[in-house]
């Protein structure tokens, strides 16, 4: 293990996607692990952990008197619960590292860095509850992050994540682009090629996640990668499938007057949150983030990643727009 002396810990959640990423490499490195959830989502996962079952909305049973070296939050959406899982671990001497998100920021029209100002509840907003147009989920978050650092009262790390990406990824976001340059033909995609887009691949996220419980890193981060563009990105994806595929770049003009819906319709493609790849990822990486090679993540999107997902333009759909496009 390099040196690194076993940590005992303890993740919220942990068999869907970030969490299992996260248990993956915490069992790879040595550690002992413990899972905390319902048992509904791959229960099967992990026979070599401890698994606890309970419900963090109603039910932390099976944790009190329980202490652990660190635990990992990967599922806390409402600061009443992310409060109550800090107060009943607060009894020992380890560390907690809650999973926010890049969406705390206020004002995502641009970059961002991790002394941007965060979001608050607008007035109306419920504030224990997550609304179904989302549009409290950052406001919701900045204050699980609150929670999180005033209820378990130690050694706190923020991980603040844009879009995490690869193996077993449920929201078909990113999952779309090499699925789609992977059919080939001709795509439809946003100017300028050259603009960047972030994410992470789940794996480098869980890795670095591990690292920081090992060393109880503790402050707020954002994780992300960069220097990746959207042409990069459509060129690897080409390369990787074999693909024959002819990239299309759209004006963003055109795409507002055809109201192409951002993220689900044409998945990561923004023209007003623009902040949310232009993330100052710096201070991360100061501390042991790091990157594989882009092909990698492709590759393992190709081979792993869930295509249930409803994000993605429709082919009818995308066949029109580009023949709008050419009769413009």
């Amino acid at each position: 293990m390099d040196s690194v002396r076993a940590v005992k810990l303890l993740v919220l959640g942990g068999t869907k996607f970030l969490g299992r990423a996260t248990v993956d490499a915490a069992l790879q490195k040595g550690h002992e692990v413990t899972l905390f959830n319902r048992g509904q989502t791959n229960p099967e996962l992990f026979p070599e952990a401890e698994k606890l079952r309970g419900d963090r909305g109603n039910d932390l049973s099976a944790l009190a008197g329980r202490t652990w070296d660190a635990v990992v939050d990967t599922s806390a959406y409402v600061p009443q619960e992310a409060r109550a899982s800090a107060e009943v671990l607060a009894n020992g001497d380890g560390y907690y590292l809650f999973i926010s998100s890049v969406s705390v920021y206020a004002d995502l029209s641009q970059p961002v860095d991790e002394e941007s100002l965060l979001d608050e509840p607008r007035e109306g907003q419920p504030i224990d509850r997550l609304l179904e147009d989302f549009s409290n989920y950052g406001a919701l978050k900045a204050l699980c992050e609150r929670a999180v650092a005033e209820g378990f009262g130690g050694p706190t790390g923020i991980v603040r994540p844009g879009l995490i990406v690869g193996p077993h990824d449920p929201t078909g976001r990113f999952t779309y682009w090499p699925h789609r340059v992977a059919r080939g033909g001709e795509i439809l995609a946003p100017r300028p090629s050259e603009s960047h887009v972030q994410f992470i691949d789940v794996r480098d996220l869980g890795e670095w996640i591990v690292h920081l419980c090992e060393q109880r890193v503790e402050g707020a981060f954002n994780a992300a990668n960069r220097d990746v563009t959207w042409e990069a990105l459509l060129d690897t994806c080409r390369e990787v499938a074999g693909s024959d595929a002819q990239v299309v770049w759209v004006d963003p003009e055109f795409l507002i007057e055809q109201e192409v819906g951002q993220w689900m319709e044409l998945p990561m493609w923004l023209h007003e949150d623009v902040g949310i790849h232009a993330t100052d990822v710096s201070r991360a990486v100061g501390t042991g983030l790091t990157f594989r090679p882009l092909a990698e993540t492709i590759r393992g999107t190709l081979d792993h990643a869930d295509t249930t997902g409803a994000a993605g333009i429709e082919p009818d759909r995308e066949a029109a727009l580009l023949d709008a496009w050419r009769r413009r």
